[in-house]
């Protein structure tokens, strides 16, 4: 299941600002949660410990279930290449992600819920399928209706990140193009994907 509750409770357990998750910052608390929660930081973490807050990251960011990471997972050991930057570049590549980082919503969870309630156009059709997987080459745009919904045009007006160079904006059309497939750097909060690799190796 995906999670619903306190987001910047789950940044701040993390000491991670999470942008798909929420807009807010966990400056002013940056500490986990709780009466104990700077003696938490403090606290050397077991390496089980640190491969579970990795691993949180990416399903908490992404919005995935345990179910959807673990099959995510498996597929990025079947692909040819570097199982860890294979699997950021499949997230990063959702169509649900997209649609966040190219600013038409403030988090990547208002960007489902634009996906789901399909609002938007993918080459030119319909899609509201959340994990559908972005190509280069692809367009997205949002149907009319939807750019009168307050949220996207707030976030169309600031967007909570900056577009990634592996996508093109086009402001009269209110259009994104991805130009090139996403880079495992281009991962908007720092993250040790190898600890994920690590926490799904003695697991799966």
């Amino acid at each position: 299941m995906r999670y619903t509750g306190p987001r910047l409770k789950v940044m701040r357990a993390l000491g991670t600002e999470l942008p798909g998750l929420s807009r807010k910052s966990i400056e002013n608390r940056p500490n986990p949660p709780g009466q104990h929660g700077a003696k938490l930081f403090a606290t050397r973490k077991s390496e089980f410990g640190k491969q579970l807050r990795e691993k949180q990251k990416l399903k908490y960011n992404y919005g995935l279930s345990e179910r959807q990471m673990r099959r995510l997972m498996a597929e990025a050991r079947s692909t040819k290449g570097n199982t860890g930057e294979t699997m950021l570049e499949l997230l990063e590549r959702r169509l649900d992600n997209f649609v966040f980082r190219a600013g038409f919503a403030p988090t990547l969870i208002a960007a489902r819920q634009l996906v789901n309630h399909s609002h938007v156009l993918l080459n030119g059709r319909a899609a509201n399928i959340a994990s559908i997987r972005i190509r280069a080459g692809d367009e997205i745009t949002i149907r009319d209706r939807a750019r009168k919904i307050p949220s996207v045009i707030e976030a169309l007006a600031a967007p909570a990140l900056e577009r990634p160079e592996w996508l093109s904006f086009d402001e009269t059309k209110q259009s994104a193009r991805m130009t090139r497939l996403p880079m495992p750097d281009e991962v908007p909060f720092p993250v040790e994907i190898q600890q994920v690799i690590e926490y799904y190796t003695q697991r799966m």
